[in-house]
């Protein structure tokens, strides 16, 4: 919610990872499909006995294959590497941006734009640890702290978070400090010529400090995740980054998701901080997959947050390739790829705005589709293989996550279709769609608010709505399925408010009632 965050080489959140093991109609509480998979085709289901001997060698039967991956989470989004391809320019535009920081001063904020999988965290993530990595060579305080906005969406968790980070640091350094003044207060008692070249001129003296060290430890309280008011949140990430000489940078991954959750008065606070922190400076970095968020921000937020904007391009075929291709080097053993492989992964998703995301899943569920079959090497068909599964797994996400009167809606368009209904219309939908509520309690929408409902599920690819001239009959909207509709009903089925219908017949007679 990549753009976890959206980039090939980035760090998201697992939740956000396609899970190349789901498969259609699974649920959470089932077992895993994949694993399922596997029992049956190893399992002898003719007896008892013999299938009970079939389960104890499952996994040696597995194992006994030699495994393609040498190392497969170089292929997953969680994995940053060492060299990026084909993003030099945009890496060396930030990085000549944040130098700045090196020398003690403020950098520039920086917004970064991008499709998903354009590399846009990864990269900016690859510039944040080199910085860090200067300014500890070069001893300038320096600190790059990353926030996902799809998952720490409000302006009260995102400020207790960074709250939190700079509390746990203060403590750290504190510790540290006082580690050092006993270390030498100990020397002192027997010796007081220690104290000649320190900052203090007594134990007495030495002792103050330490008692103060203790004293900012007990201030420092972690703030909680709930309960506090906003203001008190701010004011604790305030004292918090502000204890101690530094520049901070902070960066915000999928910022137009905060704004969008939100508004933007976490962006406005965070921007104008500068003007009253006196020890530490702050810079803001946002990435972004909406170019266009920017319009519905503050103008003064807007022209301090954009003070530089770097775009990052879709990557060509040739390019994927390339990343495939250094990815592959590292993930699979010896000669595990046949030619056409990496060409055909790249060339998918090239089609897909040239995510990279997209590229490096099909390669490696190609591998484990290659692997499940115990095989030594992947094939042209192992990767049409996963662009089906995953375009499949895809849908399955999209409709369980769906809302439930969208579920209702589908539903309905779903039981015209497999009762031989051609050419269904928005009339049609919404007859259906009001007994199926009624048969489960819920809300009946009006009319209008279906065909928005029918719209949404268009624009996620769920069926096609078109729009077709009745003459002077007007105009109305044709729907069909978009997805494969065995699968798409299983998927509906296993939400527990739909799943308690027994008998759908009568609902589909309701499109002649009038």
């Amino acid at each position: 919610m990549t753009d976890t965050n959206d980039d090939p080489e980035a760090t998201i959140d697992p939740d956000e990872d396609s899970d190349t093991s789901a498969e259609l109609g699974s649920t959470d509480d089932q077992p895993s499909p994949d694993l399922d998979d596997v029992v049956l085709d190893n399992l002898d289901t003719g007896t008892g006995e013999a299938s009970d001997e079939a389960s104890r060698g499952l996994f040696d039967d597995l194992l006994e294959g030699e495994p393609i991956f040498e190392n497969k989470e170089v292929l997953r989004p969680s994995y940053t590497p060492h060299k990026l391809p084909h993003r030099e320019e945009q890496i060396n535009n930030m990085a000549t941006i944040l130098v700045t920081a090196l020398r003690g001063d403020t950098p520039s904020n920086i917004l970064i734009y991008g499709k998903t999988g354009t590399g846009k965290t990864a990269s900016a993530k690859f510039v944040s640890e080199e910085l860090e990595t200067t300014s500890q060579k070069y001893e300038v305080p320096c600190e790059v702290e990353y926030i996902n906005c799809e998952v720490t969406d409000t302006q009260y968790r995102v400020l207790a978070q960074l709250a939190n980070k700079f509390i746990n640091k203060n403590v750290d350094v504190i510790d540290e400090r006082i580690a050092e003044l006993e270390d030498l207060q100990a020397r002192a008692r027997e010796d007081t010529s220690e104290l000649d070249d320190s900052d203090y001129d007594s134990l007495a003296a030495l002792e103050d400090a330490i008692d103060d060290l203790e004293a900012d430890k007990e201030e420092f309280e972690e703030v909680p995740m709930t309960g506090w008011p906003t203001d008190r949140v701010y004011s604790s990430f305030f004292d918090a980054v502000d204890y101690h000489e530094r520049v901070v940078v902070i960066m915000l991954d999928e910022i137009d998701k905060l704004v969008e959750k939100s508004g933007d008065d976490t962006l406005y606070n965070l921007s104008r901080m500068n003007s009253e922190l006196e020890n530490s400076r702050v810079s803001i970095m946002g990435i972004s997959n909406d170019l266009k968020f920017t319009d519905f921000l503050d103008p003064r937020v807007k022209s301090s947050l954009g003070e530089e904007e770097i775009v990052f391009p879709p990557y060509d075929a040739n390019q994927l390739r390339d990343i495939l291709q250094a990815r592959a080097d590292v993930a699979f053993k010896g000669n595990a790829l046949t030619d056409d492989v990496i060409p055909l992964c790249a060339a998918f998703a090239a089609q897909e705005h040239g995510d990279a995301r997209r590229a490096l899943d099909l390669l490696r569920t190609a591998g484990e589709l290659a692997e499940r079959d115990q095989i030594d090497n992947v094939e042209e068909d192992h990767v049409r293989q996963a662009q089906e599964k995953i375009e499949l797994d895809r849908v399955v996400e999209v409709v369980r996550t769906l809302p439930t009167q969208s579920k209702i809606v589908l539903f309905a368009i779903i039981l015209l279709e497999k009762n031989g209904v051609h050419n269904i219309n928005t009339g049609e939908v919404f007859n259906i769609y009001k007994n199926l509520c009624a048969e489960i309690d819920a809300d009946v929408l009006t009319q209008r608010r279906v065909t928005d409902l029918i719209s949404e599920l268009d624009m996620l690819g769920i069926v096609n709505a078109v729009v077709v001239s009745k003459g002077r009959y007007g105009r109305t909207k044709e729907i069909s399925l978009s997805v494969p509709t065995e699968e798409t009903e299983a998927v509906l089925l296993s939400d527990s408010r739909l799943g308690d219908i027994d008998d759908v017949q009568p609902f589909v007679q309701a499109r002649f009632d009038n």
